[in-house]
């Protein structure tokens, strides 16, 4: 493996300021500096062809005519950190490449510096990886195209998420990741041995403490760590994920927090289509269907499992909850009948949800809830809350929960919290819909599961189950 360091001096280098592989296209003509990793090297005789990349963009380079630099080029291969000098070459008609990133132009090598080396990857970098492949090889598969669009829209989608919310008036808080009761009332949670003799948890959703936030700021959002102890192993469960949570004072019921959600969507699908054109082609996927009207479209859960029947003769009327397989369906007759690849479903039993869900006086038995599904998978809970303390004292023994542990909460309803709802939206789950990948765990960085913690929790293991 090469280990030293060469140089190839140009006149100016020293002198030279950086210029991001993007700005190339300013500078037909022009010597110029840039600081590249190395994704491709071609070594073809008294040649030699890399393709550079830095955050920017990407850019083909070639060494003709320098033998000395040749030389230099020759011990250059992939995922090496250079500096490299070069001319802005226009290509000739014949070689522009408009399908990629700075297709009409090269860059003439001038002078190569090498700053960091690379061992030969292990793996074609480029090449399709499987599931395992990409886990285990997670520091590196990271640097492949297709992984660097799905994080890329990502990053689009947490912006975006914040300039919306911020927009809509939305004040962002910070929750506690560590926490003294359970929220969801039932959920499996990773215990932490606190002080003191204390036993604590790792938070599972920070919906206490918004509620909390919207008798101090009205409309709060968070970007939360949330931590599930299921013995899960399916394409769609992570034991730690990011969740995009918003709650929201003053509502008329839940159909407000909707249209709130509706307006989301649609902000975050146009952020993507202006950040993310390039991405989206790598992916091959598409944009997602939105009808424009002000909320997206909606039918109760009892409704839904009742058009399963009817279109394909399987009960499910009987159940409390839509299965993996109603879900996709579901989201297929939207597409196709509604033109949505969304659809709301809302008014959950009240004993399937948590207990400050509040129960819809007009339908009893069910609750001013809904799930958001996105192409077969569901991506968001929200509802409206009950804001009334006998009421919510009341539900918390119902449901068999420790009213000492909920002592600090119900202070905010003892002294008045308006009317007021929300949601919680898993952010891996919504870029992998986004981003057309059929397993979530492709979507987050550093996927945490019942099988894995970076590396594999046992030798029993694996990373291909199904739903």
């Amino acid at each position: 493996m090469f280990v030293g360091v060469f140089f190839i001096p140009t006149t100016t280098q020293h002198n030279m300021e950086r210029t991001l592989i993007a700005e190339l296209s300013k500078k037909v003509g022009e010597e110029v500096l840039i600081n590249a990793v190395v994704s491709v090297a071609r070594k073809q005789g008294k040649m030699a062809f890399f393709d550079f990349r830095d955050r920017s963009s990407i850019i083909q380079g070639v060494v003709f005519g320098k033998p000395e630099v040749l030389e230099v080029a020759k011990e250059v291969n992939e995922e090496y950190s250079l500096s490299v000098t070069g001319i802005v070459n226009e290509r000739p008609e014949k070689m522009i490449n408009p399908d990629v990133e700075n297709g009409n132009i090269e860059l003439e090598i001038t002078g190569i510096e090498i700053l960091n080396a690379s061992e030969a990857m292990p793996f074609d970098l480029e090449a399709e990886l499987n599931i395992d492949t990409l886990l285990d090889y997670r520091p590196l598969t990271l640097r492949h195209s297709r992984q660097l669009a799905i994080f890329n829209i990502q990053a689009t989608i947490v912006e975006a998420y914040g300039d919306f919310m911020r927009q809509q008036g939305f004040k962002e808080f910070q929750s506690p990741k560590i926490v003294g009761g359970d929220a969801e009332g039932g959920a499996e949670v990773f215990k932490v041995k606190y002080f003191k003799d204390v036993e604590a948890s790792l938070s599972t959703s920070p919906q206490l403490y918004k509620q909390i936030m919207v008798g101090v700021y009205e409309r709060v959002f968070t970007f939360a760590t949330a931590f599930r102890a299921e013995k899960s192993a399916t394409s769609r469960h992570l034991s730690e994920y990011t969740s995009l949570d918003a709650e929201m004072g003053f509502i008329k019921d839940h159909t407000d927090v909707m249209r709130m959600e509706t307006k989301l969507m649609k902000f975050i699908s146009k952020y993507i289509a202006e950040k993310n054109e390039a991405e989206l082609k790598t992916l091959e996927v598409d944009l997602p269907l939105i009808p424009d009207t002000d909320n997206l479209p909606f039918m109760k859960l009892r409704e839904a499992q009742e058009l399963i029947k009817k279109e394909t003769g399987v009960d499910k009327t009987k159940l409390p909850d839509l299965e993996p397989e109603d879900e996709r369906w579901l989201c297929e007759y939207a597409k196709k009948e509604l033109g949505s690849d969304f659809i709301f479903i809302t008014h959950q039993p009240v004993n399937k949800r948590p207990f400050y869900t509040m129960e819809d006086p007009e339908d009893i038995g069910y609750t001013k809830s809904f799930d958001l599904l996105f192409r077969g998978v569901e991506i968001t809970t929200g509802g409206q809350r009950v804001h009334d303390l006998e009421t919510l004292k009341k539900k918390i023994e119902k449901n068999g929960l420790d009213a000492e542990k909920f002592e600090f909460y119900l202070q905010a309803f003892k002294f008045g919290v308006p009317p007021h709802g929300g949601w919680g939206m898993g952010l891996e789950r919504l870029t992998a819909k986004f981003c057309g990948v059929a397993n979530v765990k492709e979507a987050t960085l550093f996927p945490r599961d019942i099988n894995r913690i970076d590396t594999f929790t046992s030798k029993d293991h694996s990373d291909t189950a199904e739903l």
